[in-house]
């Protein structure tokens, strides 16, 4: 999502300078491509970019294509064949083995059903949506009616495509990926023959870090780049401030019996134990466990989740496997991080594979974390060492 909101604050400042505008989107890659549909670039009249459509061997020529789109008001369709690895015909050899469609939408001011609107739209509520982009591969001058529609979990639709012939068709199909959860490119074989490229949108990382220590400013910081919204609880007051976590949505400070009633969750949900406080993360883990969210983490060493559980169902709290699933302690993957920094990288990329449901190598199912067998040796070396010099 931080391409989104990098196109609209792009935008926003093109708009306030007087220039125009065109948007550039991935709707549809046969074989394999630097990115994949969906991905989207605001172009400038005076050629600034703001997102990407490949690594940057196509960016040159789309700028070209946008141009003509801008003077022309109106949408094309434009296809790079990047098979041929000999191919001469941007300056390089592409090698990406795949042919890629891109859409260029010139954009105008005051439509309320263009694609920043859209966008707009699905930013400012915390839910899946889809959105809706159609072009036509057959005839690529003729009409290419763009993206043109976001609908919501409710169905509730922002935009309109009443005037096209596969309007209801479309429609159902939309809900069919909101209720699927897989993004679609379908192309009808009536009304001219339109390719909808219906995509899935997920709204942005929620990550609730508990915790204003120190090792949570490189956690803040890498979360932030990532376009996720942070909201960071401590009970420390001369610690929870805004000087020290500039680039927190939110910062709440409270005791752990009061802090859930602060924030919500859902299912794009991420939180992180780190206060270092025992009492205060025991008494957090015991109000989350029960919600069955997607990823909670614990810092520390696995005895210390270990002793909580343990404290808990001494207490009489009856804890399923389910729940343990999505505990992860110690928090992060094993990528041999030992600094804060590190640290943070590890959890980052721990809840980045979680919420998109990839295999990892969590530090949680490791018997150690650090390699003792190692160190033991190098102090075997360095006792023996200080013998051979008596």
């Amino acid at each position: 999502m931080k391409e989104l909101q990098n196109i609209i604050k792009a935008y926003d400042k093109a708009v306030k300078a007087g220039r125009q505008t065109a948007l550039a989107t991935v709707v549809l890659v046969e074989g394999s491509s630097y990115r994949r549909a969906g991905a989207r670039m605001l172009i400038t009249e005076d050629g600034h970019l703001t997102g990407a459509i490949s690594g940057g061997c196509l960016e040159g020529d789309a700028l070209r294509k946008a141009r003509l789109a801008m003077a022309q008001s109106k949408p094309m369709l434009v296809t790079y064949d990047t098979t041929d690895d000999d191919d001469a015909k941007f300056g390089v050899g592409l090698g990406c083995n795949g042919i890629i469609h891109i859409l260029i939408e010139p954009l105008f001011h005051g439509n309320e059903s263009s694609p920043i609107s859209l966008f707009k739209s699905f930013l400012s509520a915390r839910e899946p949506a889809v959105l809706v982009t159609i072009f036509s591969l057959d005839n690529r001058h003729g009409s290419q009616p763009g993206t043109r529609l976001l609908m919501t979990e409710d169905k509730h639709t922002t935009g309109s495509i009443a005037d096209l012939e596969i309007a209801d068709a479309v429609l159902t199909d939309a809900e069919d990926v909101l209720k699927n959860g897989n993004s679609v490119t379908k192309t009808y074989i009536y009304g001219n023959g339109y390719t909808c490229f219906i995509e899935l949108l997920h709204p942005a990382v929620s990550l609730v870090i508990f915790g204003a220590g120190n090792d949570a400013i490189p956690l803040v910081l890498i979360a932030s780049v990532l376009g996720w919204q942070v909201t960071l609880i401590d009970g420390r007051a001369n610690y929870a401030v805004h000087n020290r976590f500039p680039l927190a949505h939110k910062i709440i400070t409270a005791k752990p019996e009061q802090v859930l009633s602060q924030f919500n969750t859902d299912e794009r949900t991420a939180l992180v134990l780190m206060t270092h406080n025992y009492n205060y993360d025991m008494t957090v883990l015991r109000q989350l466990l029960p919600l069955q969210l997607p990823y909670v983490a614990t810092l520390g060493p696995k005895k210390r989740l270990d002793r909580m559980v343990d404290e808990f169902r001494s207490d009489g709290l009856i804890i399923t496997d389910k729940q343990l699933q999505s505990i992860y302690g110690p928090a992060g993957i094993d990528i041999g991080s030992d600094n804060a920094d590190e640290i943070a990288l590890s959890i980052i990329a721990e809840i980045q594979a979680v919420l998109n449901k990839r295999s990892i190598n969590s530090l949680r199912d490791k018997k150690s974390v650090h390699n003792r067998h190692i160190r033991n040796i190098v102090q075997e070396v360095n006792a023996f060492d200080l013998k051979s010099t008596d």
